[in-house]
Formats: C-alpha cells, sequence, structure tokens
C-alpha cells in the first residue's frame, strides 16, 4: 500500500507544475462561468443581435422615407390606401387579382 502510495506522491510532486496548468486551463476554457465557450457563445450571440439590428435600422429608414413621402404629398396617402387596404373612392370598383391559387397548385405538385 506504501509503495502505491509512494508511487503516486513521487509523480505528483515530480509534475505538480504541469498539473497546476492543465488544471487551471481546464478550469477557465471550459468550467469557468468566463470560459472559452462561453466567450464563443457571446460573440455568435452578439453577431446575431447586430444583423438584428443591421435589419431594424433598414426598416426605420425606409419607414421613415414612407413616412416623410407621406407628409409630404397627400396623394401619397390616397396611394397607400388603395394600394395596401384596397381601399375606393365611390364610383370606382376594385378587381384583385391573386395568384394565391397558382402558388398552392405548385406547392401541392412539389410535396405529391
Amino acid at each position: 500500500m506504501s509503495s502505491r502510495f509512494n508511487i503516486i506522491w513521487n509523480f505528483l510532486s515530480h509534475y505538480k507544475y504541469l498539473i497546476v496548468i492543465v488544471l487551471g486551463i481546464l478550469l477557465v476554457g471550459f468550467i469557468d462561468e468566463n470560459s472559452f465557450v462561453q466567450r464563443v457563445r457571446y460573440e455568435l450571440q452578439i453577431s446575431d443581435l447586430k444583423s438584428s439590428i443591421e435589419k431594424y435600422n433598414a426598416q426605420n429608414e425606409a419607414d421613415t422615407k414612407r413616412l416623410k413621402e407621406i407628409r409630404k404629398n397627400p396623394k401619397a396617402i390616397e396611394k397607400i390606401a388603395r394600394e395596401r387596404y384596397f381601399m375606393k373612392a365611390d364610383d370606382e370598383d376594385i378587381y384583385v387579382l391573386s395568384d394565391d391559387e397558382i402558388q398552392t397548385e405548385n406547392q401541392n405538385e412539389t410535396t405529391e
């Protein structure tokens, strides 16, 4: 029993710095709250958030441009009302042409 203990003790005392360095790297690299793995996760999350910010900034610019157009030109309000909400004047008829049936038929053909 003591020979096993002496062998283990000699190994630990001989490689004590190497063991401490390896354990420290494992602790910092994988186990710690601020590990390299967590850092990679945070970098991925940051890149996703930056792409979301870019998307929302582009949408904000487009909406701001549309709002300026609406404020400057009263005909723009009428155009938006006609295009988006299918509003019409009293003496007009609106015909909505849709290709939804063609798209659903194509989807059915591809799924079969």
